[in-house]
């Protein structure tokens, strides 16, 4: 399956209204919803580390893998309730880290670099 299928399915769950209000309830809560299982995916790999010294089982595996889906429905969300295509945000990244990888400026901080 590829981005924009996965973007088109995906908003058959999303049960608020889109729109180019940012301010909109909907849209806040696939904000809120993407940080919150961005955040869950991390404390599933926290404890990993934490309680098996780093180790992970299938079944944690597993479970990362529906956080990660978890967080691509609500990034896919997010970039719908933005009208930009899924395709397009992952395309824009790739040619974000290809021009990074080829100035040497992968390491660093800053959005610009």
């Amino acid at each position: 399956m590829d981005f924009d299928e996965y973007q088109k399915k995906a908003t058959k769950y999303d049960l608020a209204q889109a729109t180019a209000d940012l301010k909109a309830p909907g849209f806040v809560e696939k904000v809120l919803g993407l940080v919150g299982e961005a955040g869950e995916t991390a404390d599933k790999i926290k404890k990993i580390i934490r309680d098996n010294d780093g180790v992970a089982t299938e079944e944690d595996k597993e479970l990362i893998v529906k956080e990660l889906g978890d967080t691509l429905w609500y990034i896919s969300s997010v970039a719908r309730y933005l009208n930009v295509s899924l395709s397009d945000v992952a395309r824009q990244n790739i040619d974000k880290l290809e021009s990074r990888y080829q100035r040497n400026k992968l390491h660093g901080e800053g959005d610009v670099r």
